[in-house]
Formats: C-alpha cells, sequence, structure tokens
C-alpha cells in the first residue's frame, strides 16, 4: 500500500527571510507544501513567490497571535498597541464573532491576492482551540478546503490527512529524527509533517523566539540523504491539492 506525505512549511509571509528559505526547501529540499500568514509584512513577496512556483501547495494559516488583524474592528483581539495577544491571554478575552470577522477577512485577503488556498491551518494551532474550530470548519466547509487535524477532534466530515505529525520542532533537531518521524508513517496512510524552514533576517530575529532553530530545519529539509531515504521507502510526496482530489 502506498504512503503520501505532505511536508508543510508554516509562517510563509512572515517576511522575505521565511520567504526564501521556504522556497529553498520546496526547490531544492523535500518541502511540498506551505501556509501563508495573510496578515505580516512578507505576504507580498510571498504570494509573488507562490505564483512563480505554482506546483508549491500554499493553503492559509490563520493568525490570532502574531502582528496586527486584517481587521480594524475587532478590539476584543488586540492589545493597547494595535496587535493580537499572546495565545493564551487571546483565547480568554476573544469575542467570537470578532474572531469570525477577523478570520473571514483573512481568508478573502488570500483570495484577493490572486491564488486559492489548497488548506487551512493556524499559527500556534489556534484553530484547535474550541472557541475558534467551530469557525475554521465553516469556513473550510464553506470553501471546500482540507485543514490540519485537530487531535481528539471529530472533524466533523472535513478532508485532512490520517496522520498530523508535529514534533519536529524545537533544539538539535537532527535528519536521524525526521527520518524517524517519517518511519512512523503507516502503509495505507497520508500524513503532514509540520516544519518551519526559514533565512534569519531582522523581522524574524526581532519577532521570533523560534528563530536560529529554522536554520537547522532548512540544512535537514535539503539534505540529500533526507529525500534520498523517503524515496527508497516508496513515499509519494504530495499537497492538500492532490488530497483534494481523492
Amino acid at each position: 500500500m502506498s504512503i503520501r506525505c505532505i511536508i508543510n512549511a508554516d509562517d510563509f509571509g512572515y517576511s522575505k527571510g521565511v520567504n526564501l528559505g521556504i522556497l529553498e526547501a520546496f526547490q531544492h529540499g523535500v518541502v511540498t507544501s506551505t501556509t501563508m500568514m495573510v496578515n505580516m509584512p512578507g505576504v507580498e513577496h510571498a504570494a509573488q513567490l507562490a505564483k512563480e512556483n505554482p506546483d508549491l501547495g500554499v493553503g492559509i494559516h490563520f493568525v490570532l497571535t502574531c502582528g496586527k488583524p486584517v481587521c480594524s474592528d475587532v478590539s476584543s483581539l488586540v492589545n493597547e498597541n494595535g496587535e493580537f495577544r499572546k495565545r493564551d491571554e487571546q483565547l480568554l478575552h476573544a469575542d467570537i464573532n470578532e474572531i469570525e470577522r477577523e478570520l473571514t477577512a483573512q481568508l478573502e485577503k488570500f483570495f484577493s491576492l490572486g491564488l486559492t488556498p489548497t488548506h487551512i491551518d493556524s499559527h500556534h494551532h489556534v484553530h484547535a482551540h474550541e472557541k475558534v474550530f467551530p469557525i475554521v470548519k465553516k469556513l473550510a466547509q464553506q470553501h471546500h478546503l482540507p485543514a490540519r487535524p485537530v487531535p481528539s477532534t471529530d472533524m466533523f466530515d472535513l478532508q485532512t490527512v490520517d496522520v498530523f505529525i508535529h514534533q519536529f520542532y524545537g533544539n538539535d533537531l537532527t535528519k536521524e529524527y525526521f527520518l524517524s518521524l517519517v518511519n512512523q508513517i503507516g502503509d495505507g496512510q497520508t500524513a503532514e509533517i509540520m516544519c518551519h524552514p526559514a533565512y534569519i533576517d531582522l523581522p524574524l530575529q526581532i519577532g521570533s523566539s523560534y528563530c536560529l532553530e529554522r536554520i537547522n530545519e532548512l540544512a535537514i529539509l535539503t539534505d540529500p540523504e533526507v529525500r534520498q531515504a523517503i524515496s527508497e521507502r516508496n513515499i509519494e510526496l504530495i499537497t492538500y491539492r492532490e488530497l483534494k482530489h481523492t
């Protein structure tokens, strides 16, 4: 039985350095898919790269905990500087109607860039929160989009992968560890592996606590031995676009 794997790089649009790192991991590595933050400064650059590389699957990375909102009238979602709050505080105080307004606006902005998302996921996994998931489910169903699975949740007939692997994250990652995660995928399963490759630039250095680790991820994801090992196991690398058509 065949094994299919989506290797998705989060945070497309965060900055030019992140965008170019993701593109490198796609063009010269095993990344097949990415998800775009439409509220971040690098989004126009990311959209242009997406159009120049149509085989790269590009979904939407819903954001409620980084940068500023797309909407101007979502006061429950922002701090005194007009920026999204940190995750725990955000999800405690956020108004559900304003969450829906903001996520709908983010999806509309994605379409306005001349792109159609392959799927939905979210920054800091906010779509898994009980306040947010029903909204994401509604948008996914309206636009017939697959979504990254939420652990211990019935996906309510949403199209998704069989296995979501989020453990490729943190200090001291190695190619051996990455391949051990790949080898967890069973025969006949379709999986997504989350990753965060990037080149470090000033916006990333200033804005993200997960910074140097991204360079290491990039090195692993572009290592020829990683691609060879995946090929030898006859794993088909796909995007959520192919998942939609099955």
